[in-house]
């Protein structure tokens, strides 16, 4: 399926990078002053004293007037090489679920395919050290999700973040990574061949420059957008000390719905799910649960981003403005329609059927979705909505 590229960015590439690296780490994001001014050169050509007027952190004031460009070069050469990407906050492509949170980053580096950004995703998170048990839980509720024709999120962890991207991937399914690390190295080094993988068949993201190395402040940052991007936050083995209940406090204080699953009263890691279920988290037991909490919503979003999909350019809002991709003209996409029947058919046999990857025909499907040509059915295959190729 044809990827938009980072080479579509704007010609004032080399002012974002630096925009950036200027934010990077600081208690402030720089979106609403950028926006305000209305772009990155204007913003370079404001003093200290404006910067810092208009909510910009004095350490980044100061990095804004440094023209540091130390960087520049191997930043550049970074997004030369395939699959990697750079996604502003005024590019069509920048989640508009991100665009509601107070501190949305100012860019996004991605590695895989940035269209996942755009369909809706639900959290699974967790504890590093998981029971047996919590891991096959992991991979069944992100099967169930992805079957569903939702994208499963997380941060590329140890544990339960690992089995979650994992399962998502055997079900042949999408999974979005979120690192709390620039995308020129893996962390943890353990999850390489994961991150390979979901490269492959889904979505790496971090807004870290490359060379950014991890640190202790950057894995709270990276918990925001795990659950920023997110419908909701599934929460599967945590212990009460756990940074998986940071993303599900984040979660709740972003609007997005927070799950839990259960345990033994006489398992530590089953103590913070029960206390998030104390505080309001949803209690679900299975993937039925899960669907009936998150279904609904995501309905809703499709809804609304399918309505996107198909405005007229000039109607757009630049809260939901749809990636300009348009599906309609693409043989890939019209192959893989004309093989999706009015009965519903999984997607192996669509990926036999058009001799695409499956990682392509899990992402078109979503898009068709969308624009309201397929849906999912009651067994989790694809069939037509009677809609009609326009």
């Amino acid at each position: 399926m044809e990827q938009t590229s980072h080479r579509s960015a704007p010609s004032d590439l080399s002012l974002w990078l630096r925009l950036i690296r200027a934010f990077a780490g600081t208690a402030s994001t720089g979106v609403d002053a950028l926006r305000e001014v209305g772009g990155p050169a204007k913003l370079f050509n404001k003093s200290a004293s404006e910067l810092i007027a208009r909510g910009v952190s004095p350490t980044a004031a100061a990095a804004l007037h440094d023209d540091d460009r130390s960087h520049q070069e191997s930043d550049e050469a970074w997004l030369n090489l395939p699959d990697c990407h750079l996604v502003t906050c005024l590019d069509e492509r920048y989640p508009p679920q991100l665009k509601e949170l107070t501190d949305a980053p100012l860019a996004l580096f991605c590695r895989g395919n940035p269209q996942l950004l755009w369909l809706p995703q639900v959290a699974i998170v967790g504890t590093r050290k998981p029971t047996a048990g919590g891991r096959r839980h992991a991979r069944m509720f992100a099967q169930t999700l992805v079957n569903q024709g939702l994208v499963v999120t997380s941060g590329l962890a140890l544990g339960i973040d690992g089995e979650a991207h994992q399962g998502a991937l055997d079900a042949g399914g999408m999974t979005i990574a979120v690192a709390a690390t620039g995308l020129d190295r893996i962390y943890p080094a353990r999850h390489a061949q994961l991150a390979g993988e979901i490269v492959n068949q889904g979505l790496i993201v971090s807004e870290f420059p490359p060379g950014w190395e991890p640190r202790k402040r950057s894995f709270p940052q990276r918990n925001r957008l795990i659950s920023g991007l997110s419908l909701g936050v599934l929460v599967i083995e945590a212990s009460v000390q756990s940074g998986s209940l940071i993303t599900a406090r984040l979660a709740g204080e972003q609007g997005r719905d927070v799950y839990a699953l259960p345990g033994s009263i006489d398992n530590p890691l089953a103590r913070g799910c029960h206390r998030l279920i104390k505080q309001g988290a949803r209690l679900v037991e299975d993937g039925a649960d899960l669907m009936a909490e998150v279904g609904p919503r995501a309905q809703a979003v499709a809804a609304s981003r399918r309505q996107a999909l198909i405005a007229p350019e000039g109607e757009r809002s630049s809260t939901t403005a749809a990636p300009s991709h348009d599906f309609r003209y693409d043989e890939d996409y019209r192959k893989l329609y004309d093989a999706v029947g009015f009965d519903e058919l999984p997607v192996d046999l669509l990926v036999d059927a058009t001799g695409l990857t499956a990682a392509s025909v899990s992402s078109m499907l979503l898009i068709l979705e969308l624009g309201g040509l397929v849906q999912v059915g009651p067994g989790g295959g694809y069939c037509r909505t009677g809609e009609g190729w326009q």
